[in-house]
């Protein structure tokens, strides 16, 4: 278990798991739909099978890439604690609960569903041919919000749509920061990334391009849905951590990259979430209230 963990970066579900409970509760504070523990229960298991199913692929396809980067050899297929097989089973098995799952939760996930999973396992793909990869990886983890969403309402609408757009562009943003760090390898390897692309300075200044257009749609839902002092709060943070990690990194340092990549955007991530559904606790809350005055 410790291994197969290890093989899907099971840390890492902290960037886009408290997105998923966003879009879960937005759904049940903003339409005719009550909490249902089985159905919090499903939207939890289809995100790790989602992305067990995901990271485990990228790692079976990378394989022979991440074996010849000094900075990834160090992974469990290249460093053989897991064959390609298992990999690869594992990512079938994963592929199939998902699919499953959402056989119970309603229709419109279940048709979507290989959808989703055809965006979350194609973007391994893209960096053999396209710079834009980034922002593939950044798609696939938009899905959270929506996706969530539509597991409590089974239809679409705007407002889970703006936090899944605020996802793309935070994620794609800050997977350009990382992919620094490979630029030198990725252009021998004539591998697609944006830094090997544009260069370090113009991949951080595409890179802040798109945080601040993440900023932008983190505030839209604010003229859409009531909200309280709590968000405006979560933005601030949200924002401020956006900020911190450019301030951390620079074209001629890449030494704090990692720091900038898993704490401050996991800090983002979690704190902006925690502080989303204690404001909608508090406005229910006083809605409750209110109907018993």
């Amino acid at each position: 278990m410790k291994k197969y963990l290890s093989l899907v970066t099971f840390s890492h579900t902290i960037f886009a798991m408290p997105f998923a409970f966003i879009g879960f509760f937005l759904a049940i504070t903003t339409t005719t739909h009550t909490f249902e523990w089985p159905k919090l229960l499903m939207m939890v298991l289809c995100m790790v099978f989602a992305r067990n199913s995901a990271m485990a692929f990228n790692r079976y396809l990378d394989r022979n890439i991440d074996a010849k980067n000094p900075r990834t050899k160090v992974r469990d297929i290249p460093a053989g604690r897991i064959s390609p097989a298992s990999a690869l089973t594992f990512t079938l098995v994963n592929c199939l609960l998902f699919i499953g799952i959402t056989w119970f939760i309603n229709p419109l996930c279940f048709y979507l569903s290989p959808v989703a999973l055809l965006v979350v396992l194609g973007y391994s793909a893209t960096k053999r041919f396209t710079a834009l990869c980034h922002l593939v990886l950044g798609l696939g983890l938009s899905l959270a919000p929506i996706g969530a969403y539509l597991v409590v309402t089974g239809e679409f609408a705007l407002l889970p749509i703006f936090f899944s757009l605020a996802v793309l562009c935070w994620v794609s943003g800050f997977d350009i920061i990382y992919a620094l760090q490979d630029e030198d390898f990725d252009r021998n390897e004539k591998l697609h990334s944006i830094p090997a692309y544009l260069g370090k300075v113009n991949a951080l200044r595409l890179s802040t391009f798109l945080h601040v257009l993440s900023a932008i749609f983190i505030v839209l839902p604010v003229f859409y849905t009531n909200v309280g002092l709590l968000y405006y709060v979560g933005i601030v943070f949200f924002c401020v951590m956006l900020t911190y990690q450019h301030l951390l990194v620079k074209p001629n340092d890449l030494s704090r990259v990692n720091f900038a990549f898993m704490t401050t955007n996991g800090l983002a991530s979690v704190v902006f979430a925690v502080l989303f559904l204690l404001d909608r606790t508090l406005l229910m809350h006083g809605m409750f209230l209110g109907m018993h005055l």
